[in-house]
């Protein structure tokens, strides 16, 4: 059984959130008497969780308010469109002029 471990402060996208510990079974228990005991490694366990946990969830939402308050401040860009160019004169000239085959030959 892996003990919780408190995340770091990064404010990137790589903070999971942390993970509850693995309750151990009521057959976990030898019923001895151990110090520590099964269940009391759990219920350290699960302590560490609960403090990282409210940890990472303030982190959460200071990131969450960051980036409101960035989009709010962040100006929005409009791309102008790009510009439609006119055909090329020379290849309207050829388009409309009559085709040399066909136009009459001098006699």
């Amino acid at each position: 059984m892996s003990p919780a471990v408190p995340q770091s402060a990064s404010a990137s996208a790589d903070d999971p959130k942390p993970q509850p510990p693995v309750q151990p079974d009521l057959d976990d228990c030898c019923h001895n008497g151990c110090s520590p005991c099964v269940f009391d490694v759990y219920d350290a366990a699960l302590e560490r969780y609960e403090i990282a946990l409210a940890e990472w969830q303030k982190r959460r939402e200071k990131r969450q308010v960051t980036s409101q308050e960035a989009s709010r401040e962040a100006p929005q860009v409009r791309h102008p469109r790009p510009a439609v160019q006119a055909p090329r004169a020379r290849a309207a000239k050829e388009t409309l002029a009559p085709h040399k085959s066909r136009a009459a030959k001098p006699r």
